[in-house]
């Protein structure tokens, strides 16, 4: 049964905001992307977060020893009491999701599976964006 979007009550999606891919070398691919004008956001020894332009739209690169999350696009909210609101929301509809992380970045997220199998994230941006570790 498909859910129409005032039932679900989401109301603020920002933007669609990153992808996450897997990559063999996240330091062959971080140079590769960088080379393409992407800027280096956070650099981990297992995964990294570029960026690109003004829009800040990103791409996470996760190497074969990250294990938090797989490949995923994610929705980008800028106001944190909505991804929680959404959050039980869903979950008091039956929509099975993942728990709710604050992530050190300054982020927060949840995760949950659209019904053909696709992972994707719902994920509170902060309006001043990711700090960067750089």
């Amino acid at each position: 049964m498909q859910k129409k979007q005032s039932e679900l009550n989401i109301e603020s999606v920002h933007r669609l905001g990153h992808v996450a891919i897997r990559v063999e070398d996240v330091n062959r691919a971080k140079s590769f992307y960088m080379t393409l004008g992407m800027k280096l956001i956070w650099d981990d020894t297992d995964w990294c977060y570029l960026e690109a332009g003004d829009s800040k739209d990103g791409l996470a690169l996760l190497g074969p020893s990250y294990k938090a999350a797989g490949p995923h696009f994610a929705f980008h909210f800028t106001n944190k009491d909505e991804i929680e609101r959404i959050h039980d929301s869903l979950k008091k509809q039956g929509i099975k999701v993942g728990a709710l992380h604050d992530h050190r970045d300054g982020t927060s997220s949840f995760y949950l599976k659209d019904t053909e199998g696709n992972w994707l994230e719902m994920l509170y941006h902060p309006s001043t964006g990711i700090p960067t570790n750089q």
